[in-house]
């Protein structure tokens, strides 16, 4: 017999993965720089990325905005795993380590907290051998009434 929290927890998982199917369905950007949507579930996600040759900058390691772009990735499928439509409304960036030519970036995300409509998820970047590229902090805007994905009840009022 499962517990009613354990069945709550899966039912947010499911629709945690039925997030990242509906919103992969139309994430060109992502799809461009071959961006993996790895794992996600409420409240957090983990994209990867391979840096490739065209995401170098002029001193030869991968673009800071590329990397943060790995982030902010991670950081969208983290905050709309509820299935409410979320977006960015602000992010703080440090780079702490250069990426180079073949590294497997992982961008994980972690909720921090959901106040109504706005929350604060922090996301690591990593490279292969588990060194810390950059630290992001985003803040989200939850969109009043609208769904990631039709349930065929009113959307989210909060």
């Amino acid at each position: 017999m499962h517990s009613p929290e354990t069945s709550d927890e899966a039912a947010a998982l499911r629709v945690a993965l039925r997030v990242r199917e509906t919103m992969l369905a139309d994430d060109h950007a992502s799809r461009a720089l071959g961006i993996d949507i790895a794992e996600v579930a409420p409240g957090r996600a983990l994209a990867r990325m391979r840096v490739r040759r065209d995401m170098l900058n002029g001193f030869g390691i991968c673009h800071g905005g590329l990397i943060t772009t790995l982030a902010d990735t991670a950081f969208a499928y983290a905050c709309n795993s509820g299935n409410h439509v979320t977006v960015a409304a602000g992010i703080s960036v440090d780079f702490v380590a250069p990426a180079h030519e073949g590294d497997e970036l992982s961008a994980s995300c972690e909720q921090r907290t959901q106040q109504a409509r706005t929350g604060v998820y922090d996301v690591v970047v990593r490279n292969q051998h588990g060194h810390t590229v950059a630290l992001m902090r985003g803040r989200s805007h939850r969109l009043k009434g609208r769904q990631v994905f039709a349930t065929g009840e009113p959307g989210p009022q909060s």
